[in-house]
């Protein structure tokens, strides 16, 4: 796959597993592993560049006398999946259009 589409793909989900409430990177993780496979080493920087996009914010709780990150997403955040939303259709018919005549794509 492009690492550009990967690369937006990710961001998006990540934004959208944190849609409904704010959580933290384990818990991200866990949320989006049924759907794609995502490491720690992957995830931390695409949260580091949300924030600096402005679609995340980020907030420190003690837990269990440690220190966890939550992080919130913001309009801008919730805007970038409504985008991709939109985009989507695009991208459909251009994979329609691929695969026109393909008897048995997946």
């Amino acid at each position: 796959m492009d690492m550009q589409l990967k690369r937006g793909l990710l961001d998006v989900c990540v934004l959208a597993s944190i849609k409904d409430a704010p959580s933290y990177g384990y818990q991200i993780i866990k949320d989006i592993k049924p759907y794609m496979e995502l490491s720690e080493s992957t995830l931390y920087p695409i949260l580091r560049r949300l924030e600096s996009a402005d679609c995340l914010e980020v907030s420190t709780v003690e837990y269990n006398g440690r220190l966890r990150k939550y992080y919130k997403i913001t309009q801008k955040g919730i805007d970038r999946i409504n985008d991709f939303r939109e985009d989507w259709h695009e991208l459909l018919a251009v994979y329609r259009f691929i695969t026109k005549g393909d008897h048995d794509d997946d």
